[in-house]
């Protein structure tokens, strides 16, 4: 900013070419000429020798400018090529000091842009990609995409980037879809390439407490055997709707995702209301003869839900005992003098614990786990404090005490074991099978306890217990039998502890089913003469099914063929994979990894292990693995059409899975977020 006289004189700037002098008065006071801006005022150097580089930077800055039409800050004359230039742009405060940023040798064309994109040096402005990278920005993180109409941030996309158009709500909201039709080209043709079957979880979401959602996701190991999960659908419930309408919602997005006859398996939460759903839905995929063994593994149920309900069969069942215990946590904390003579009965019963006391969430049962935990370490110091303060009533018995500790150690295991199914983002399925069967073991313990409150509902929970086992002991036995640390080892040193002098017939239940899903694999594997039909083949009862009449007809022969190969002492993958000796465990290992080396030696075996270890055995993520409700649809987005909210909530998906992939890879992390084709 310069100082200027009231002597001072305009110059006649008629002869100056630039077409910046538009928007500037030129000075003169003495030896001195300044540029007096004709929007807000403001004087910089108006002398020859400064060129007009700063004053079409600062026009393009000028927040009082009534018009941002950048295309005016030309340089001298017209370029051959139709393009005019703005040469060395300037950021900086003083005239005499050219600092901060510069963009520089800055074209664009002139007139109207066929493309909507302003060349910016080696890079280009282009309106287009950026309305889609505001859009994938608010997808990525959640935003509101009323933002765009907040006047805050208009203000701020006005100041940082002139040549930006602004967008309205219903424009942001047409590029989300835009971008979701891009993306979901991307996996329909990544799931349309897949070595393998495709696993389905189906949960439930809710916004605003009463409307209900239905999200279908796809669990999958693809052609690197890395383990990927991608929502497909997300689909607004209507409480009238009947089972048949909400199957038929099901088939219809599994046919549109043209994966019907790639689908391995479908795993619900642990109710009983999805049982007619789940057997229509088998029906409809065994009469085309597109699952495995005739859907013997189809039926899954998460195993983290079962393990949340069985929590919160003992925090109901218990809670006048938690109660008490929280109105004592709640009594030794109302004053600093309670608190002192709390101190003082900590160190009467000779209590070493470093724990702190807590009061729970009921939203989050683990939290209630550890505001148990605590208390009982405490137990002495609160019966201690009974008899010092009259006023402390609210207190446990002995009994309840006792009772406090047993459901403290029920949770135990059961935080336990949720953690093991939260430690990776995705879990593969054979991480589950010695959880379970420890859960199992100490149901069986609990229920022989001699307090019948404990053994009342430690049998409650075991019947929640069994109704899983039923469903799902398969698939979790035959996933650990494919992890090359344990086979059938595991089997055979669990089920004796759990069936005692039965377990031998169960073994061989598992053992039969083994063999029978890998025949299934073996008839249609392009890598044995039986299967000619490659991946085209669908599989029927013990893999024997097909695609055409033709082949019907001969689908006895190939079972005929795998039956007699396997008596003439021919070795299969499954065999040579049974005999051989385990391999070590470390904390290193991945079962993933192995396969992936190993699928040379087992070509059949890999394939079926492909499809099962894919299966979702538990579908609650981690941030909601201690939820007592459904997982709830961010704030920002409750208020939007079903089908933009279908759009949003898929593209997030896919776009941080792919995000986490390019971290972990040598791509730029940020290369997702910049292709608009």
């Amino acid at each position: 900013m310069m100082d200027i006289a009231d002597e001072a004189v305009i110059v006649n700037s008629s002869r100056l070419k630039s077409v910046v002098w538009n928007d500037f008065d030129r000075v003169k006071k003495g030896d001195t000429l300044v540029a007096i801006c004709h929007h807000c005022k403001r004087k910089l150097s108006g002398s020859s020798t400064s060129g007009t580089s700063h004053l079409r930077n600062h026009l393009i800055r000028c927040r009082r400018r009534s018009n941002h039409d950048v295309t005016q800050l030309v340089t001298r004359g017209k370029k051959k090529d139709g393009t005019l230039t703005v040469a060395n742009l300037s950021f900086g405060q003083e005239q005499r000091k050219v600092e901060a940023l510069s963009i520089v040798n800055t074209t664009f064309e002139h007139g109207n842009r066929k493309d909507g994109s302003i060349s910016l040096g080696t890079n280009n402005f282009d309106h287009k990609r950026s309305q889609l990278d505001l859009a994938r920005m608010i997808i990525l993180h959640g935003y509101s995409l009323a933002m765009v109409e907040d006047f805050g941030f208009r203000i701020f996309v006005r100041n940082l980037q002139p040549l930006f158009d602004l967008v309205t709500f219903d424009r942001v909201e047409a590029d989300c879809k835009e971008i979701y039709q891009i993306e979901k080209h991307k996996v329909y043709e990544e799931l349309a390439k897949l070595p393998g079957k495709v696993s389905l979880y189906a949960d439930t979401w809710v916004a605003n407490g009463d409307s209900k959602y239905l999200s279908l996701t796809a669990h999958y190991i693809d052609d690197t055997w890395q383990l990927k999960k991608k929502i497909l659908n997300f689909l607004a419930l209507d409480p009238s709707q009947t089972e048949d309408v909400l199957c038929d919602a099901i088939m219809t997005g599994l046919r549109n995702w043209d994966i019907d006859r790639k689908l391995f398996s479908l795993t619900l939460d642990n109710h009983s209301r999805y049982d007619d759903i789940v057997r229509r839905i088998r029906d409809q995929l065994c009469e085309h003869r597109y699952l495995v063994c005739n859907g013997q593994l189809f039926d899954v149920r998460c195993a983290a839900n079962v393990v949340k309900l069985m929590a919160q069969d003992a925090l109901e069942i218990s809670f006048e005992i938690s109660q008490k215990i929280r109105e004592s946590i709640r009594y030794v904390r109302s004053s600093q003098a309670v608190q002192d003579k709390f101190n003082e009965m900590i160190q009467l019963a000779g209590i070493s614990s470093q724990k702190s006391l807590c009061l729970d969430n009921p939203l989050h049962w683990n939290l209630t786990y550890f505001m148990l935990e605590a208390a009982v370490e405490y137990r002495d110091a609160f019966v201690h404090l009974q008899e010092h303060e009259s006023l402390y009533t609210m207190y446990p018995s002995g009994t309840e005490w006792d009772r406090a500790s047993a459901i403290s150690s029920f949770l135990k295991l059961f935080v336990e074991v949720s953690n093991v199914f939260a430690g990776n983002k995705f879990s593969t399925a054979n991480i589950y099978f010695p959880e379970i069967c420890d859960i199992h073991l100490q149901l069986i313990e609990w229920c022989q306890n001699s307090d019948d409150f404990i053994s009342s509902l430690a049998l409650k929970m075991k019947q929640r217990f069994d109704e899983y086992w039923k469903k799902c002991s398969l698939a979790l036995a035959i996933a650990a039998i494919l992890d090359p640390r344990f086979k059938m080892k595991l089997v055979e040193y669990y089920y004796p502890q759990i069936y005692g002098n039965s377990a031998p017939d169960c073994i061989d239940i598992v053992s039969n089913c083994m063999k029978a899903l890998y025949n299934g694999h073996a008839v249609c594997s392009p890598l044995t003469s039986q299967g000619q039909g490659g991946a085209t083949c669908q599989v029927g009862t013990f893999g024997t099914g097909a695609i055409n009449d033709s082949r019907s007809r001969l689908t006895g022969f190939d079972k005929f063929v795998n039956e007699t190969s396997q008596s003439q002492n021919v070795k299969s993958d499954l065999d040579k994979y049974l005999e051989e000796p385990l391999f070590p465990r470390n904390v290193d290992f991945s079962i993933l990894n192995w396969w992936k080396v190993h699928t040379p030696r087992y070509p059949i075996l890999s394939t079926m292990a492909r499809n099962i270890l894919g299966i979702p055995l538990s579908k609650v993520s981690s941030e909601a693995l201690f939820n007592t409700g459904d997982r709830a649809i961010d704030q920002p987005w409750v208020p939007l059409r079903s089908e933009t909210l279908q759009a949003v909530m898929c593209t997030q998906d896919w776009m941080s899975s792919e995000l986490e992939d390019s971290k972990s890879s040598s791509n730029p992390p940020l290369a997702i977020c910049y292709d608009a084709k």
